[in-house]
C-alpha cells in the first residue's frame, strides 16, 4: 500500500508496512509538473504483464512490488489488490509509470489531476 500526498509543488508517494522490504523502496517524491496522468482503471492493470524484474518482489497472482523493466522503461509496481489501484504516467523521471495500490483510487486520482493541472 502507497500513501500519496501533496507537499508543496510535489507529490510524495510514501511506500508502507512490509510493502517497503518486498519493493526495495520507502518513499517516492515527483515534482507535480512531471506527472502527465493519473488513472484509476483496474481493468488496464489487470491485462498488463509486469515486466521483467529488476530489484523487488513478483508473486504471480498475488502481488508485485519493486522496479520493473517494461518495453524498454522502468515502471514502479506497489499492488496487491487491482482494484485499489492507480496508474501514475510520469516524464523526465527514473520510472516512467508508478502503478500503486492506494485506500481510495479515484479520491487520489482526481487529487493528483487537479494538483498536476491536469
Amino acid at each position: 500500500m502507497v500513501d500519496v500526498t501533496i507537499q508543496g509543488d510535489r507529490a510524495v508517494f510514501n511506500v508502507e508496512g512490509m510493502h517497503k522490504l518486498w519493493s526495495f523502496r520507502s518513499r517516492i517524491d515527483i515534482p507535480l509538473t512531471h506527472i502527465t496522468g493519473v488513472d484509476a482503471d483496474p481493468d488496464q492493470v489487470g491485462v498488463w504483464w509486469h515486466g521483467f524484474k529488476m530489484i523487488g518482489t513478483d508473486v504471480p497472482g498475488m502481488f508485485a512490488a519493486g522496479t520493473f523493466y517494461y518495453h524498454g522503461e522502468l515502471v514502479f509496481w506497489d499492488v496487491t489488490d487491482l482494484h485499489k489501484t492507480i496508474i501514475v504516467s510520469l516524464e523526465h523521471e527514473r520510472y516512467k509509470k508508478l502503478i500503486v495500490q492506494v485506500d481510495d483510487p479515484k479520491a487520489t486520482a482526481v487529487m493528483l489531476n487537479a494538483a498536476a493541472g491536469r
